[in-house]
């Protein structure tokens, strides 16, 4: 049989070391030894002994993604073997944490990571329950973060003189070192949105980065618990 279908650019290889690495635009390919986590629902293929383990958030995770709608329901893959994992077709990053740092990324962006980051709910400062109740995934540790996002995400840089505001539906992620306050833009919102009404957007000060996608939140699909 022969087609472009079964060239090199599209045919999986075995892999040779254990990690994550960018199968193809869309997807990531996770070569599991021991333990790692994705997201629920994630996996799109698999060879070799895997095993699935759903992972529950505890009760103040719980509680949030329930008044939030946010949060981050996840799952352990544990064994040896190979799984691809991907969402609705979102383009796919790797993020190389290193001891010290601290990304701050919306659960909904998050796809896998290793099993050394660790991962925390916490409500974005500035932004409680009255701000729209936005509560962001945090990570700390050493280790690799595969994130998905709706067409190519734009990072702009942020620094003490130029503060950022960003559309609270948009917003990726940013990294440690950022304060955030809400802001309210009467303007802004006639102009952007189309409406009369007020806009929220997210402020960020300090010196790092912050991840925008080019399209606000789309609604999101129940999930099977």
């Amino acid at each position: 049989m022969k087609s472009d279908l079964f060239s090199t650019e599209h045919m999986a290889q075995q892999s040779v070391v254990p990690g994550m690495t960018l199968q193809n635009a869309k997807s990531i390919k996770y070569a599991v030894n021991g333990e790692m986590h994705a997201r629920q629902g994630a996996v799109i293929a698999y060879r070799g002994d895997l095993q699935f383990e759903r992972k529950g958030q505890g009760v103040g995770g719980m509680l949030k993604r329930a008044m939030t709608g946010e949060g981050l329901p996840l799952m352990a893959v544990r064994g040896q073997g190979e799984a691809w994992f991907a969402n609705e077709a979102q383009n796919c990053f790797i993020v190389d944490i290193e001891p010290g740092d601290v990304l701050t990324v919306n659960g909904r962006n998050v796809l896998c990571f290793d099993s050394t980051l660790s991962y925390e709910i916490k409500t974005v400062k500035g932004a409680g329950i009255t701000g729209g109740g936005l509560f962001n995934s945090v990570f700390t540790g050493a280790g690799q973060l595969g994130l998905v996002c709706e067409g190519n995400p734009l990072v702009i840089p942020v620094s003490p003189q130029q503060p950022v505001y960003v559309d609270t539906d948009a917003i990726v992620g940013w990294t440690a070192n950022l304060d955030t306050t809400l802001h309210r833009s009467q303007s802004i919102g006639s102009m952007i949105r189309g409406g009369s009404g007020e806009a929220v957007q997210l402020m960020l000060r300090g010196e790092g980065y912050v991840i925008v996608r080019p399209s606000e939140a789309t609604p999101q699909k129940p999930q099977q618990h």
